[in-house]
């Protein structure tokens, strides 16, 4: 099923002149996947139900003409891939012109509320939002990304309570925000970056202090986000 909703570009959306945000892109995206589980039964407002919630494992977004300030935006959504205990999701943003701007996937599993471990997806969930095969980048699954040996900025944050989203993890767009903090001044006054990946690897709780360290490797922007004492990483950015 191709889930499909219009959304108005908003100014909390916007940055450099009137231009949408990539997190502007992203929230949308969020937004209208979650309106998609709500009809499927699998929303939050059905978490008590089912004891079950949808973890972000990856993002990927290319932004092929960027919208403005007060444009509508017509806006796609689907699951597809099913597997044992991820399934992938994909989004296509339009404007008003029917003009292509954004496309989108996303990678998701499933965990149980009480113990935070992954569940299976049941072919119960997949019949609920009637999976489609297509792909917006023709690429099947996103490839893991690399971690860096070497850096040259880093960024210390401690986490907290505006950080925190319904399962008690930071919020995954936030994430983003921290990756651009990293970023040299002459790198970040280049953004907005049109090709966006997010990988999260372990989840980060309120009170961790982590730190962000960015580097710039085979013409990509690569932020990592590691916990204190950088022996764990929490996730990769790259920006281009």
């Amino acid at each position: 099923m191709i889930f499909k909703e219009k959304f108005k570009v908003q100014l909390k959306d916007i940055g450099k002149e009137n231009y949408i945000k990539n997190k502007g892109i992203l929230e949308i995206f969020e937004n209208i996947g979650t309106h998609h589980s709500d009809l499927a039964g699998y929303g939050p407002n059905d978490i008590e139900k089912t004891r079950v919630s949808w973890v972000l494992l990856d993002w990927k977004i290319k932004v092929i003409k960027r919208p403005k300030y007060g444009q509508t935006l017509n806006v796609s959504t689907w699951g597809r891939i099913k597997k044992k205990v991820y399934t992938y999701r994909d989004f296509e943003m339009y404007d008003e012109e029917n003009n292509l701007c954004v496309i989108g996937t996303s990678k998701w599993t499933i965990v149980d509320i009480k113990t935070g471990k992954i569940e299976k997806i049941s072919d119960e969930i997949y019949e609920k939002y009637e999976m489609e095969e297509k792909d917006v980048f023709n690429i099947g699954e996103l490839e893991k990304i690399k971690v860096p040996e070497k850096f040259n900025n880093e960024f210390v944050y401690k986490v907290s309570r505006r950080d925190i989203d319904l399962n008690n993890h930071m919020h995954n767009l936030y994430y983003l925000d921290l990756g651009y903090e990293v970023l040299p001044e002459e790198v970040y006054k280049k953004r907005p970056f049109d090709n966006v990946r997010i990988q999260y690897k372990k989840e980060v709780k309120i009170d961790d202090i982590i730190k962000c360290k960015y580097t710039f490797d085979n013409n990509e922007h690569i932020i990592t986000i590691w916990n204190n004492d950088s022996t764990r990483v929490h996730a990769v950015i790259t920006l281009s």
